[in-house]
């Protein structure tokens, strides 16, 4: 069965699941925040097939996530180590970790993030670094940015509508502010 391309979309979600949307790549990418480098840790860990274990590592290595080292010589022996695209992605993983423990933890916690100077379970948060506010659905909007398509923009606008009217059925409302496509400029925040 092909697999769909997300490669060639605009939207940046899309783009980031062409590289890690597939759940093994997500669970390898887990076992790499472990520590885990080598072929046979990861397919011990995971009980993956090991020729579907080459495929992923190899889509990881091609998406710049993760990178092929020799660490052996006689024979050659690699090991997959991950980059700072790939070292970016931890605090996906730490939301993903911590929607998984809230949702659907029915036996209680397995696993969870803590701090380790104290072990308290830590529950991860978006904030904006230029206010220090958290980021919620409150109070802030995906916007479309410069290189939107006219479609991204019409998913946005709806989004926008929908918004609005919920507030307007809310008392003390506050309307979004309003800003048109194509008066962002590039390197503007959006």
């Amino acid at each position: 069965m092909k697999k769909t391309n997300f490669g060639g979309m605009l939207c940046p979600i899309a783009r980031g699941l062409e590289h890690v949307g597939e759940w093994w790549s997500i669970l390898i990418l887990r076992d790499a925040y472990y520590g885990m480098t080598r072929f046979d840790e990861f397919e011990k860990s995971l009980g993956i097939a090991p020729n579907m274990l080459t495929r992923r590592l190899k889509g990881l290595v091609e998406g710049g996530l993760l990178e092929r080292r020799p660490y052996q010589t006689k024979p050659v022996r690699y090991e997959y180590v991950l980059t700072e695209r790939g070292r970016d992605f931890r605090p996906v993983m730490w939301a993903l970790l911590s929607w998984g423990n809230k949702h659907f933890a029915t036996e209680g916690l397995a696993v969870f993030l803590a701090d380790e100077r104290d072990g308290h379970l830590v529950d991860p948060v978006l904030t904006d670094p230029r206010t220090g506010e958290q980021i919620t659905g409150e109070h802030h909007v995906v916007r479309a940015g410069p290189a939107a398509t006219e479609r991204m923009q019409q998913r946005l606008a709806l989004s926008a509508e929908r918004r609005a009217a919920a507030r307007s059925e809310q008392p003390h409302s506050t309307k979004p502010r309003s800003v048109k496509p194509g008066s962002i400029k590039r390197g503007a925040r959006a």
